[in-house]
């Protein structure tokens, strides 16, 4: 691909990616507060968020034959479509069932979306830049996800307000794609079929089961502080404007470092990076419980956190893109978003039930300790070069 080609895609796709952070990081909180002021409990609300992540899960199932029959831009088309008119529902349709029904739904479209995005660049960018372009990639989406809360607070406002905005918002991003030339994976030896990639999938764990532990975790805290801090704040004595300024400090810190930890792990290695950054982790997150609940201190916590976890998502993406042959790319980008699915179902679960039981004093232990148990493995495994040097 032409280097100014190349540039286009790379733009178009950074600010889909965007806008698709944005509606996400609007949506949790956003639904998190309106429970919690209609009275449902912080195990139901956590509960509830875990719809669109099993809408993740499910559809990576049949995701792969169908990129690889319809290409990367349609599948974009479909699922900023999907996103845009559940969100256009939920004012509408204001029920806790079809507002499951809904997130699933959303789940579904994004996982189309960012499984699209992500391969086609996997597939286009030299190996050499690979760290920086997705950490460009992961910046963009932390972008839109530390602007998303900011919308949730219009619910001050109108409950519908945000929902419209952000629909409206993703269909004038979606239309760029038609910009775009279409393309498709490289090909497979195996035939599309459900049985293939289910073998496909087996393929990928053996060699690269590690790095699918980072978006895991990525997913676990990012949908747990979405999901849950909304409930632990308002427990300990935050108001909702206070809770809207404190989840953006995360995926600041984020933004922060994350091109230049993208940068970093192409010299020296991504696993050396990612040894040192879930030790940090799981310390900084550790301190959560015991840090008194305020604005100032929470926003430095969560800014804190976010500068060290903040790429884990991409620095996966990226981990599993160095140990996965070529043509299981997709395979393995769609490990990627099933892992990511796995740890949000998990966040917001657990993290629900830890508020319940624990009366509201106790959240960030959990994802501490989380981090820690992968530290703990990556200390253990060894990537093929190491074996070899072995």
């Amino acid at each position: 691909m032409k280097n100014s080609s190349f540039k286009k895609l790379f733009i178009i796709l950074s600010i889909i990616v965007a806008v698709s952070g944005f509606s996400q990081g609007m949506l949790l909180p956003l639904i998190s507060v309106i429970f919690e002021r209609s009275g449902v409990s912080s195990s139901l609300n956590g509960l509830h968020a875990t719809s669109l992540y099993i809408g993740v899960f499910l559809s990576s199932f049949f995701i792969e034959g169908l990129v690889r029959r319809s290409g990367f831009k349609y599948m974009i088309l479909i699922g900023g479509a999907i996103v845009a008119l559940s969100l256009l529902l939920f004012p509408v349709l204001k029920t806790l069932s079809i507002w499951f029904i809904l997130r699933l739904l959303i789940g579904i479209g994004d996982n189309m979306l960012h499984f699209s995005t992500q391969t086609w660049l996997t597939h286009i960018t030299p190996k050499e830049k690979l760290g920086r372009t997705i950490s460009v990639y992961g910046f963009s989406f932390s972008a839109g996800f530390m602007l998303g809360p900011l919308l949730a607070k219009l619910v001050d406002v109108s409950e519908t307000l945000p929902f419209i905005l952000s629909a409206i918002l993703s269909i004038i991003t979606i239309s760029l794609v038609l910009l775009i030339h279409n393309e498709f994976p490289s090909s497979n030896v195996r035939p599309i079929s459900m049985i293939n990639t289910l073998k496909n999938f087996g393929d990928v764990i053996k060699t690269s089961w590690i790095a699918f532990m980072f978006p895991l975790l990525y997913g676990l805290f990012e949908a747990g502080l979405h999901s849950n801090f909304p409930v632990y704040g308002l427990r300990n004595g935050l108001d909702v404007t206070s809770i809207t300024l404190i989840l953006p400090a995360f995926s600041l810190g984020a933004i922060l470092f994350q091109v230049p930890i993208g940068m970093f792990s192409d010299l020296h290695g991504r696993k050396k990076v990612l040894t040192g950054l879930t030790l940090i982790g799981s310390v900084i997150f550790l301190l959560g419980d015991f840090l008194p609940t305020t604005p100032f201190i929470m926003m430095a916590l969560f800014l804190t956190a976010g500068l060290f976890t903040g790429s884990f998502y991409g620095l996966g993406v990226s981990f599993m893109t160095d140990l996965t042959p070529r043509h299981n790319l997709p395979a393995g980008n769609l490990m990627i978003a099933m892992s990511f699915s796995v740890g949000s179902i998990i966040g917001p679960m657990l993290g629900g039930a830890i508020i319940e039981i624990s009366n509201g004093t106790v959240f960030f232990t959990m994802v501490a300790s989380f981090i820690f148990i992968v530290f703990i493995l990556l200390l253990f495994h060894k990537t093929p070069t190491e074996t070899a040097q072995s």
